[in-house]
């Protein structure tokens, strides 16, 4: 099940964040996020275990996909899309006609999933992402919301 996630579920939050990167977010930073009215978190929980969660923001008519995260073992299950899903919906109730995220280039799962929900590549900023190999390009990527009925 997929449903909102409030500030108090910033501690939750960054657990799974830390599961699912190297460079996770704080819950500090979560809460800080959440406190912004434009911001929102979806969490998936299946028998009330945390799998995973999605925040973004929403305003006039842009938005943008902030983080993704899946725990690994909930990975390759089709989460990410339905989480994916679930934030496009939530942008566009509220009124948002478009989404963005930027991808590390080398984030080839990551990638291939946005593609597959339509996104499409509209830039790039170079040495985005720092990783212990180095700067890796991030990937700006663009979506079309449709409006609800």
């Amino acid at each position: 099940m997929i449903a909102s996630a409030d500030l108090t579920a910033a501690p939750l939050l960054a657990d799974l964040h830390a599961r699912a990167f190297p460079r996770p977010w704080s819950a500090t930073e979560i809460a800080t996020l959440l406190q912004n009215p434009t911001t929102f978190a979806l969490l998936a929980q299946e028998a009330e275990a945390a799998q995973g969660f999605v925040m973004a923001w929403a305003i006039g008519a842009d938005s943008e996909l902030l983080t993704v995260a899946v725990a690994p073992e909930a990975r390759a299950a089709g989460l990410g899309a339905a989480l994916v899903s679930a934030a496009l919906a939530a942008a566009a109730a509220r009124g948002a006609a478009q989404m963005h995220l930027e991808v590390a280039e080398d984030n080839a799962p990551a990638r291939a999933l946005y593609a597959k929900l339509g996104f499409e590549a509209a830039g790039r900023r170079p040495g985005y992402y720092k990783t212990e190999a180095g700067q890796v390009d991030a990937i700006v990527m663009r979506l079309a919301l449709n409006a609800p009925d």
